[in-house]
């Protein structure tokens, strides 16, 4: 008798460990130590997850992974889902359970059922959770034919299940995963029993309407919506960040605030009140003027254009669903949903030289998209939005330089406006793209060399960059810990091409500039809207739509407080008065629940000194001041950045 094949798996140490024959995960994590045999959820096999009860009959490089493992949570999530549908089944036995994958920060699943599903269901199938768990029930991985699985999922009444696998190619195995009496369909990996997920660790947030498979002809099934983490610990932080995101919630603030407004005969594109509109125009103010610090011209350009353009640069073919369409005189134009095509207009006018070179222009673009209304979101997702864009049209020696340039001042932006703390990732090919892979490859290595000259680091996006060419993502992180992308920095070879951009080089002839399309905003709204979420409505002086109010204790001081109010507006501040008839606490917590950064209270003292009584927003010391002195310091803070 043949001795048994050995199997030898490579440690990420470089450590190798032999075994006679097959060896799952498990043993093998029993076999390096006790306490990493009790840590471990699932093994890494050559870069893919298995489960740990699954043979590895081939030498192979592995890797364990444990809940302290970042790819832990999603593992979790799912084994979570899993239990939610089985929970749901054990107490509503009529439903179908359809789909329920792991999502950012949580899980959820879509279940058919004629009778839509209570706060109080929630918790009683929460409940149900917990006592799954405490069972520890094994998680079982196997395999079934196709045929023989939509049989099988039909024979116990889960037609969309026998609909899922009926979709998948007929030579495919399928692989079933079976907890209890619980059978599901799934990829996996998932924990090695339901008690490794723990009965702390999670909860059931919300409920929602979804359509099977994403489309609105499709029934519409409810989705159960939850949150799993690796321990209570993990939970209860977040169960508290989300309670402290719904209290900066920009739309009630934007409310509260007097802000802005939505409305259906305008749906995705907002009304900016006065005081919504200083903070626009504020930020404005001071991007100009920073793109004019660093060399950017800033163009206009027209916002309905003719399709011909489109098809020329390939957004027709690409976004023309989003694209809002008017005809005339026999054309048909379209509202731009993004500037770079109009940009190579102002560029291809005349002839520009190697000398010209790098050209940067930057537009406060007005652009519009057709969003489905249910992604809608307040300013976070419009229809109409204004973009702070700008294209770089350089030499292909350039791209290090500019890219740590554009580096430079986006990060001095990003820390103006509060945000200390920024991740980069790097973005490459899409499945959808324009250009050869020949260009990709070079544009890809053209990015990264640039990147890594300016000595930033950054994290890899697999498949996510432009349609153009590969990208930087600029990711924020708000006072509450919330992840935001805003900037983007795309290195395109393609456009020009398309569009026939090209430049007078040394040797007189004539080249293809690269274009680099930058955003470090991303858009006024949705920028104001992260705004707004991480000041929780209380901006910096240099952005609060009112810096000031000035008030009285009784109105015998009316006549002093009115020259106060004129010494305030005078030196440029934007300052209120309030000469109600109204008792001076209610006063000062009405202004202060409109999130005002000063309050200058003037009694009879004050106006018999020349003095002003000065509260700050958030501060219970108040101290009184010369008036002029007082002034002084608020105009100094109302600066922006830039300009102090």
């Amino acid at each position: 008798m043949n001795a048994e094949k050995k199997v030898a798996l490579t440690l990420p140490d470089g450590s190798v460990r032999e075994f006679n024959g097959p060896v799952n995960g498990m043993t093998l994590a029993q076999d390096i130590g006790p306490g990493l045999a009790k840590a471990a959820i699932v093994i890494m096999v050559n870069g893919e997850q298995w489960d740990l009860s699954r043979e590895i009959s081939e030498d192979a490089d592995v890797s364990i992974i444990t809940k302290r493992d970042d790819a832990a949570l999603e593992i979790l999530r799912h084994d979570a889902a899993h239990i939610l549908a089985q929970a749901a089944k054990e107490l509503y036995p009529d439903i179908q359970v359809t789909i329920g994958p792991a999502i950012e920060n949580g899980f959820y699943y879509d279940f058919a059922r004629k009778e839509p599903f209570t706060p109080d269901d929630l918790e009683k199938i929460e409940q149900r959770m917990r006592e799954i768990v405490e069972r520890d029930l094994e998680i079982v991985r196997s395999k079934m034919p196709r045929d023989q699985a939509v049989e099988f999922f039909k024979s116990i009444g889960e037609n969309y299940k026998a609909e899922l696998i009926a979709s998948i190619p007929s030579d495919e195995a399928i692989t079933l995963y079976t907890q209890g009496d619980f059978i599901d369909l799934c990829r996996g990996p998932h924990l090695p029993s339901t008690g490794y997920l723990g009965t702390d660790t999670f909860k059931l947030m919300s409920l929602a309407g979804a359509y099977w498979r994403g489309n609105s002809d499709n029934e519409m099934l409810q989705r159960i919506y939850g949150t799993a983490w690796r321990n209570s610990k993990e939970l209860k932080a977040y169960l508290i960040r989300i309670e402290e995101a719904e209290k900066r919630d920009h739309r009630k603030l934007g409310k509260e605030l007097g802000l802005f407004h939505f409305q259906e005969e305008a749906a995705g594109m907002p009304f900016w009140h006065p005081n919504g509109w200083t903070i626009y125009t504020q930020i404005e103010k001071y991007m100009r003027k920073k793109q004019l610090d660093y060399g950017y011209k800033e163009i206009n350009t027209p916002k309905l254009v003719d399709r011909k353009l489109w098809e020329l640069s390939g957004h027709w073919e690409k976004f023309r669903e989003h694209m809002y369409i008017t005809e005339s005189e026999e054309r048909i134009f379209a509202l731009k949903p993004m500037n770079c095509p109009c940009h190579v207009q102002v560029f291809n006018q005349g002839t520009v030289s190697y000398r010209d070179l790098p050209m940067r222009l930057a537009e406060f673009g007005s652009c519009h998209r057709y969003e489905p209304s249910g992604a809608l979101h307040g300013l976070m997702r419009v229809r109409s939005f204004v973009q702070d864009d700008a294209h770089i049209f350089c030499e292909k020696e350039d791209i290090t330089a500019e890219t740590e340039i554009f580096c430079a001042m986006l990060l001095e932006i990003y820390k103006d406006f509060g945000f200390e703390e920024v991740k980069v990732k790097f973005s490459d090919r899409p499945e959808v793209r324009a250009g050869s892979d020949e260009v990709w490859d070079e544009a890809e290595k053209c990015l990264i060399d640039a990147v890594e000259h300016a000595g930033i680091e950054y994290s890899l996006n697999p498949g996510e960059g432009a349609f153009y060419g590969p990208k930087l993502e600029f990711i924020l992180t708000d006072a509450i810990g919330r992840d935001w992308q805003c900037g983007t920095l795309q290195v395109d070879f393609v456009l020009p091409e398309r569009l026939d951009a090209n430049y007078i080089g040394a040797d007189n002839t004539k080249h293809r500039p690269v274009m680099l399309h930058r955003a470090i905003l991303g858009s006024f709204e949705r920028f104001i809207g992260i705004l707004i979420e991480n000041y929780a409505g209380r901006f910096p002086m240099w952005l609060a739509p009112v810096q000031v109010v000035v008030t009285g204790i009784t109105t015998d001081q009316d006549d002093y407080v009115k020259e106060v109010y004129a010494a305030l507006k005078s030196a440029g501040l934007r300052a209120e008065m309030d000469i109600r008839n109204e008792k001076i606490n209610y006063k000062v917590r009405e202004h202060s629940h409109a999130k005002i950064p000063a309050i200058f209270v003037a009694g009879g003292r004050e106006a018999e000194n020349n003095t002003v009584t000065v509260r700050r927003l958030g501060s219970k010391n108040q101290e009184t001041l010369d008036l002029m002195s007082a002034i002084h310091t608020l105009v100094t803070e109302s600066k922006a950045p830039n300009e102090r």
